[in-house]
């Protein structure tokens, strides 16, 4: 059974850091998209960052860009967001998925992947 697994939220101070990880199993995800989405209370869900299968070309969400740094790291079978100078706003549950097909091009939508993990927390707050 092919699953997905979010770890590495908690509560952290404005300005602070916090990095994600996401790790498959029962699947080799490595030609596959990768990305993280986000969803706040009473909130749609937001695009974070997508990382193309070669790792050639990223995405960010506008909200996210120049802060948070997505990486892949095929041997762990894993996906990580580096999120720097977090803000309020950047509370959420962090969500990571695959593309649903292999070898596809590098989308931000949703509707493009599948596989989701079961999010964790992420909260910016004093």
């Amino acid at each position: 059974q092919e699953q997905v697994t979010e770890s590495g939220g908690g509560l952290v101070q404005p300005g602070g850091s916090l990095k994600l990880s996401c790790v498959a199993t029962g699947h080799t995800f490595s030609k596959d998209n990768l990305a993280w989405f986000r969803q706040a209370p009473g909130k749609e869900r937001e695009f974070v960052a997508a990382i193309h299968w070669t790792k050639t070309t990223t995405f960010y969400g506008d909200s996210v860009k120049g802060r948070f740094f997505i990486s892949r790291d095929n041997t762990r079978n894993a996906v990580e967001l580096e999120m720097d100078s977090l803000r309020p706003e950047d509370t959420a549950v962090y969500y990571c998925a695959r593309s649903r097909l292999p070898y596809m091009e590098l989308e931000r939508t949703p509707s493009s992947y599948g596989y989701w993990g079961q999010g964790t927390q992420v909260t910016v707050s004093l």
